[in-house]
């Protein structure tokens, strides 16, 4: 559960700094219904541009944003679906586009769900404490960027194999930037360096991705209803909503899948994961370049039991296509296959996690005999203006991109794509994953046993406590800003404990 107990000494500093520094914090819900923001914000933000290091982005951490760079309002949720001129599947693919928020991706709303509830209940005290970031990537950039605007500093930890725009970006927000020995797989290495600042740094709190139940209920709530709000908008009486389909990463946005499958029981929650490291599907090891997952652990808010399958696609593919998606020889040879230029023009949206996420989806709806009658949701968490390096790391290793190369990419890797190293989950195997945890979470990083078989044995209270908890984050959020005095509210619930 998400501890929302008080600390009023450190409340009291972190209300006096946020009205210094004139910080407002949006609700769940207003992340979920921007028009329930305040006209005064909406205002505000037509002279801020997306990134702009400005609290008042805090108000853009929605699905919703205009897809715009600069000065954009609100709008509904912004999707893209893939035609089967790319797919190969008769199955309507659904995805949400991360591209549209502050920073590039969506990971920004996993990090204010982790930070937020610390901060105004006075856990997270931004006047002497450092928040840091312990991720692959996304998360830490996400991270950072909203303590910034929280008034609050950062530490970001990634592991060194990253992409160079990952620490280019990091460098200009991060008060100080940690590489980590190894790649994308290298998770363990960034949970050693986190007990190495708890043993020497006594001014820090640190925020993990795979274990803040934030991150899960960031996005059961706010990704959930974006999803719901989007098949509302699509599905006719004779559709039906298939599964939700994610990488698993830190297995927050598995969440999403939860908040589904209580409106759609029948409907299939999935795990996704690099071949090259099959961690879920074999309790394996590797490497991978799919940047944007992590694996060789199973994370502690990964809702195991309520998960129905678990597909591993393979690295090569991803890179790959981001060519073929993204290189003019591809692009032509796209658009001789019958893809519109509209949706080309729109392939940059997806990045390497992204097109990972898609060929999930396309597995999962060969392994289904999915028809057109049929929608599968997904996540494009980011685009490809965060892996412009690695397109040109790959031509330089590989030359130009030819017409040849495109043929094999859109017909292996699309085209072709298999039911190979698909599982649906039975009982016991959900019960061989979950306890994977044990090791990581148990053995290492100090959580108590009793918990663990609390979230598989009482499934699915367990879980739904977790999620009962947004009404009251949201209340401490309406008192924080009422204490700082700036905003008006119509109402407060109570005062602070």
């Amino acid at each position: 559960m998400i501890d929302l107990s008080v600390n009023e000494k450190q409340l009291k500093r972190t209300i006096d700094r946020a009205r210094s520094k004139k910080v407002i914090i949006p609700t769940f819900r207003q992340q979920k219904n921007p028009d329930l923001i305040q006209v005064k914000i909406k205002n505000g933000l037509k002279d801020v541009g997306l990134w702009d290091i400005n609290s008042l982005n805090l108000f853009r951490i929605t699905w919703k944003n205009e897809p715009v760079d600069f000065g954009g309002g609100y709008g509904d949720v912004n999707f893209m679906e893939i035609p089967s001129e790319i797919s190969g599947v008769e199955a309507r693919i659904i995805a949400l586009v991360g591209k549209w928020f502050p920073t590039g991706t969506h990971k920004v709303g996993a990090t204010f769900g982790c930070l937020v509830p610390r901060l105004v209940t006075g856990q997270f005290d931004p006047t002497y404490q450092k928040a840091v970031w312990p991720s692959t990537g996304n998360f830490c950039r996400g991270g950072a960027y909203n303590a910034t605007l929280l008034a609050a500093e950062s530490i970001g930890i990634l592991p060194q194999e990253m992409s160079q725009e990952r620490f280019d970006w990091l460098s200009k927000v991060a008060g100080e930037v940690i590489a980590t020995p190894g790649c994308e797989s290298n998770v363990k290495e960034i949970f050693d360096k986190c007990w190495e600042l708890r043993k020497t740094r006594k001014d820090i709190v640190i925020f993990n991705q795979f274990e803040e139940f934030g991150n899960y209920l960031w996005h059961y709530e706010v990704t959930g209803q974006a999803m719901e709000e989007v098949l509302q908008k699509l599905m006719s009486k004779n559709d039906r909503y298939a599964g939700f389909i994610s990488q698993t990463g830190s297995a927050g946005t598995l969440g999403t899948g939860d908040y589904l499958k209580k409106i759609y029981p029948q409907s299939k929650i999935v795990a996704g994961e690099a071949l090259q490291c099959p961690t879920l599907l074999h309790s394996g090891y590797g490497g991978h370049r799919i940047e944007g997952i992590g694996d060789k652990h199973i994370p502690w808010i990964h809702n195991v039991k309520n998960t129905d399958m678990v597909i591993a696609v393979d690295d090569n593919s991803c890179m790959n296509l981001i060519r073929l998606f993204n290189e003019r020889k591809g692009r032509n040879y796209l658009k001789k296959q019958g893809v519109s230029e509209e949706l080309i023009a729109k392939l940059p949206l997806l990045g390497i996690s992204s097109i990972g996420n898609l060929l999930c989806a396309i597995k999962f709806a060969k392994y289904y005999e999915l028809t057109s009658r049929d929608i599968v949701l997904t996540v494009w968490t980011d685009s490809i203006d965060l892996y412009q390096s690695r397109l040109a790391e790959m031509k330089e290793a590989f030359g130009p991109y030819s017409e040849i190369e495109a043929t094999r990419d859109y017909h292996r890797s699309l085209m072709a794509e298999s039911t190979a190293h698909v599982r649906e989950l039975s009982y016991y195997d959900k019960r061989q994953i979950h306890n994977l945890k044990y090791f990581t979470w148990i053995e290492q990083q100090g959580k108590h046993l009793d918990e663990l078989d609390a979230q598989w044995y009482e499934f699915p209270d367990y879980w739904e406590r977790l999620q009962q908890q947004v009404a009251e984050i949201d209340r401490r959020i309406e008192q924080f800003n009422a204490y700082t005095g700036l905003l008006a509210y119509t109402h407060i619930s109570e005062n602070i404990d």
